[in-house]
């Protein structure tokens, strides 16, 4: 039957095409019956490829003819099937791979055809004349395709067999589909380099896992986590030394806190290459869950037999992928059993990394040999990453107050101080300070944090002295037992501007410890279960760094349970008691109020101490002092009087009229004393006592 046919139209596939690939475009056509859907639409490229130009030439072809052209020639291509060899290329490295992962012969010839049906297009486009296939249809058709024994094509195809296991090939088991639909290779560069470049185990798997960058940080950046590296690195160790199967570390931690950098120091300190799946390809487009783990499983395999470690971040794309609004499972739900199986069964060690542990459910979180939390680095630590980066355009005092910042993580001042390095020049020195200063606040702002303060908050103010604290108990004795003990706990209340806060710094100051000042508004969240973990938090910090641990405004979180309405109420109260009793250390509370404070809470306290206004010698000796300081005349016994009536006085309304003086200058005595009882109107319950006493 002749058929009309339109116009010719060029063909990429001009002239004959590898002797191999003929072979198999016609065990396609004739075995197969693919010619059975032949027509002059699909001749084009394919009468070509097969050396029949004489029939794609014509305006009208008999298909019969054509039909009884192809048999003839397939005839003559299986005669000659000794000639049909694999490209040099592509065998070459296909036989690299099978001493790598361990390939059968059926295999290899199996990734071979994977493999050419993605860079031939006259085959993939030749396969779509068998049209859609059924994984039984698909097994039969390489069997003929290949002449292997369709027994052995299901078997080396199996989820269970070496190349799904590798992710170098699998099937797609989901209904039918074309033939190269039905199988997935790897990665469509993967394909591309096995078949076009004599290529190494890692440059073949480049878009989806690639050799790790070297640490910018080391393990002393890590002193933090201290207890859990201790028993982290020995682990490890052991592990890679007897070959150890299913080591899986769960690291979490919010953006920045170092958990790559960390993965990359100890792949340094163990000596191991370290090697990272990626999120996404070489063109910046993120890559499925699925892909991922298919390349972590292909770098189980590569990578077996030496000495290495598998870093997968970002977990979040295989374990929270889905969405339950529609009813979408995630990649790791869908596959449970295989995920568990493959995390008891993979030989490489694998750090698996995410910005929150709730992304897992616990069913795979007891996989994990260990969890470890990473949290933004303490003060200490805080300060030595930031001299490590910045010494050459930070001085000690400014290095000093950006540490305060209990959200710096390590990541935003690498990020910023990598900005202004390369922008030194331009900006001088005195800009590079700022600029740096402006991006790391951009940044903790964006991300919902508080900015660096302007001035350090923890410093002493130029009035204080413990002489002129007005207490119920001697403070210079009890700083010396809380030296001596190095441990107690204090609620210090009182007045505003009384020297409670003052108190706690100079305690720190005695006992040669750091200090970590928590306000409500550090602690207090409208999340529920939020401030339970953020005072939990607190306490451990000051733990880690040997810290005084001051908690301003207590009442605030510690109020008396008798009249809570919500339970987050109590379970908050709770909370900060049962950290109270296990905390070792130097914890100081201070508080305006006491009134509201639970009963129970205060019973926790080692001793109770009131702060109250200044006696009249104490406000004497200290109106001396600060005239001294702002270089006024010493004051004239004239005006004892009018600074002795000033009852409600405090070290704080000193410090106001000070911080005054340098807009609004104070000329004398008098004007300083004037400013004092202006401080002193302003309070309320004046003649309210204050607290309670012993």
């Amino acid at each position: 039957m002749a058929i009309s046919r339109r116009s010719p139209s060029q063909s990429s596939n001009a002239g004959t095409v590898d002797p191999l690939i003929q072979l198999w475009l016609l065990r396609i056509l004739v075995p197969l019956g693919g010619y059975r859907k032949l027509d002059c639409f699909d001749f084009d490229s394919t009468g070509e490829a097969l050396g029949l130009k004489q029939w794609v030439d014509l305006i009208d072809f008999d298909l019969k003819s054509v039909r009884n052209e192809l048999r003839h020639k397939h005839k003559i291509a299986e005669r000659n099937f000794g000639q049909a060899g694999t490209p040099a290329c592509l065998a070459s490295n296909v036989e690299r791979l099978s001493g790598l992962v361990g390939l059968s012969d059926t295999d290899c010839r199996l990734l071979e055809f994977v493999v050419l049906i993605n860079n031939e297009r006259i085959l993939d486009e030749t396969a779509d004349l068998l049209g859609d296939l059924s994984s039984v249809k698909l097994f039969n058709a390489l069997s003929e395709i290949l002449q292997i024994p369709v027994n052995q094509v299901r078997n080396a195809l199996n989820p269970q067999g070496i190349l799904a296991q590798s992710g170098l090939v699998s099937v797609d088991r989901r209904g039918s589909s074309c033939l190269r639909s039905k199988l997935d290779v790897l990665s469509s560069n993967f394909a591309d380099q096995i078949f076009s470049s004599d290529a190494d185990p890692v440059s073949l798997l480049r878009d989806t896992v690639s050799v790790s960058s070297p640490p910018q940080l080391t393990i002393k950046d890590y002193e933090h986590i201290t207890d859990e590296l201790n028993v982290l690195k020995p682990y490890l160790k052991k592990s890679i030394t007897t070959s150890r199967e299913g080591v899986n570390i769960f690291l979490h931690g919010a953006p920045g806190t170092g958990k790559s950098q960390l993965v990359k120091v100890l792949a340094k300190m163990l000596g191991c290459e370290l090697f990272e799946v990626a999120s996404e390809d070489e063109e910046g487009d993120p890559v499925t869950g699925e892909k991922r783990l298919r390349a972590f499983r292909a770098a189980q395999k590569f990578f077996a037999n030496q000495k290495s470690l598998i870093l997968f971040d970002e977990v979040e794309d295989v374990f929270n992928d889905g969405d339950e609004f529609f009813g979408r499972r995630s990649t790791a739900q869908t596959r449970k059993a295989w995920i568990n199986r493959m995390l008891e069964e993979s030989p490489i060690p694998t750090l698996w990394l995410s910005n929150s542990a709730a992304c897992l459910d616990q069913a795979f979180i007891r996989r994990f040999d260990m969890v470890i939390e990473l949290p933004v680095p303490p003060k200490r630590q805080r300060q030595r990453i930031i001299s490590k980066r910045c010494s050459g355009f930070l001085d000690k005092q400014t290095i000093e107050r950006i540490a305060e910042s209990e959200a710096l993580a390590p990541a935003v001042v690498a990020r910023a101080a990598s900005v202004v390095e390369t922008v030194q020049c331009e900006l001088g020195s005195v800009g590079v300070a700022s600029a740096f200063e402006l991006i790391v606040n951009n940044t903790l702002e964006t991300q919902g944090h508080k900015p660096v303060r302007k001035h350090d908050p923890k410093g002493l103010p130029d009035t204080y002295n413990p002489a002129f604290i007005h207490s119920d108990t001697n403070t210079t004795e009890l700083a010396s037992g809380l030296v001596a003990n190095k441990a107690g706990r204090l609620c210090l209340y009182g007045a505003p501007g009384t020297g409670k806060t003052a108190y706690g710094r100079w305690i720190a100051e005695q006992l040669g410890a750091p200090l970590i000042i928590k306000r409500a508004s550090d602690l207090i969240s409208k999340w529920v279960g939020d401030s339970e973990k953020n005072i939990a938090l607190a306490f451990k910090e000051a733990e880690d760094e040997g810290a005084v641990l001051l908690m301003d405004e207590v009442d605030s979180f510690l109020q008396d349970r008798r009249g809570a309405q919500m339970s987050w109420e109590v379970t908050r109260v709770n909370e900060m008691l049962t950290q109270m009793e296990s905390f070792s250390g130097v914890f100081i509370a201070t508080t305006n109020l006491m009134d509201g404070i639970d009963q129970a809470a205060l019973r926790r306290f080692d001793l109770k101490v009131k702060f109250d206004y200044l006696k009249p010698d104490q406000a004497w000796k200290l109106l001396a002092r600060q005239c001294k300081s702002l270089g006024l005349p010493k004051p004239a016994v004239i005006h004892k009087p009018s600074l002795d009536g000033l009852i409600n006085l405090t070290p704080g309304d000193f410090a106001a009229v000070a911080r005054r003086h340098r807009f609004q200058p104070i000329t004398s005595a008098k004007d300083m004393i004037d400013a004092l009882a202006g401080e002193c109107s302003i309070k309320e319950g004046v003649k309210r006592a204050i607290g309670f006493t012993h």
